[in-house]
């Protein structure tokens, strides 16, 4: 199987035909001096005549700063609404964002488990967010669009998928506090069908030790099959592509948020294997709700986890790094399906 990456992927695709077509550019980002970091995201549902806007920010004293819309739009010409624009300076190499508008901010961020309380009992803020985000060029990037379909009709996720870690500055304004960004993250960009109800659950993990280490890790399960791992470590200047990820998790709480992430990375082409240890220092519990053709609701949560990582592990070994734990999973009976995991 051939995986296509162009220059051009970097702009907007032609809105497919399925009613539930996607386009979607997402970056996050922490600045280890500061201590503060966020996650941005745009998902244009152009047949649906709505973008998903979301602007997550994990303030230094543990609150999060906060704010989801769905905007109208017509076209999928590009990435812009709800005050949220997204602009590709130069492929491979350089994306800027730029937000302003209001966040709700929430002392205690697991109140978004029930947005609409979450909105009604917390004060909201006017915000801005302006920040460049920096690659190494294509060497860097991971993924594309394969030449054979990956997905069975029904379990779309992505027909297009590609990430790279990035370096971030700029500056993060929320009511009268601000802070100048000098930090790391990871960026990705998706387009096709997609319905968060596709996978059974998954877990995405993402880690920048400064501008040349870091990796990110895959494991998606379906309910019916045995899934994928894998994902990649970027270190001085070389892409390790991984064929197998390990994962494992301490939940906490009666709703069962992960806590603590241990797994290994494993690359058979390279021979090599990277061990490491994640504790989430503020999570934000998100959903999703679709409607099957019966009638019933079907609930998605995603656990957004802001996450300090340590390599344990080879000639890393104690690097201390930060990123995102992301961790969907299908709610059935009022609890997560992946908790074995």
């Amino acid at each position: 199987m051939a995986i296509r990456l162009d220059p051009a992927d970097e702009y907007m695709h032609e809105l497919g035909p399925e009613s539930n077509f996607n386009e979607s550019m997402y970056i996050n980002c922490f600045d280890p001096a500061s201590k503060i970091g966020g996650w941005f995201r745009m998902g244009n549902r152009a047949n649906e005549g709505t973008a998903e806007m979301t602007i997550c920010i994990y303030l230094p004293d543990g609150r999060v700063a906060f704010i989801f819309k769905r905007p109208s739009i017509d076209n999928n010409d590009a990435l812009d609404a709800g005050g949220l624009t997204w602009t590709m300076v130069k492929p491979f190499e350089e994306l800027r964002i730029d937000y302003v508008g209001k966040v709700v901010v929430l002392d205690e961020p697991h109140q978004m488990a029930n947005p609409k309380e979450a909105f009604a009992n917390n004060p909201f803020s006017e915000a801005e967010v302006h920040l460049t985000f920096t690659g190494q060029g294509k060497p860097s990037m991971f993924g594309g669009e394969p030449d054979v379909a990956h997905e069975k009709p029904g379990e779309e996720f992505a027909k297009g998928h590609y990430e790279q870690l990035v370096e971030a500055t700029g500056s993060i304004r929320v009511g009268s506090e601000e802070w100048q960004i000098n930090g790391c993250g990871l960026r990705d960009h998706s387009w096709g069908p997609r319905y968060w109800q596709a996978p059974w659950y998954y877990r995405w993990l993402t880690a920048n030790f400064g501008s040349d280490l870091g990796f990110m890790a895959s494991r998606v399960a379906k309910k019916d099959g045995p899934g994928s791992r894998g994902g990649f470590v970027w270190d001085n200047g070389q892409m390790h592509l991984c064929d197998d990820c390990e994962v494992s998790t301490e939940f906490v709480g009666d709703d069962q948020y992960h806590q603590k992430v241990t797994g290994i990375l494993r690359s058979s082409r390279s021979s090599k294997e990277w061990r490491f240890e994640g504790n989430v220092m503020s999570l934000i519990p998100l959903r999703n709700r679709r409607q099957d053709t019966d009638g019933n609701w079907l609930m998605t949560r995603i656990s957004e986890g802001m996450t300090q990582w340590t390599m344990t592990s080879g000639e890393h070994s104690g690097a201390v790094g930060y990123g995102l734990s992301e961790y969907l999973d299908q709610i059935i009976d009022g609890s997560p399906v992946g908790l074995a995991e």
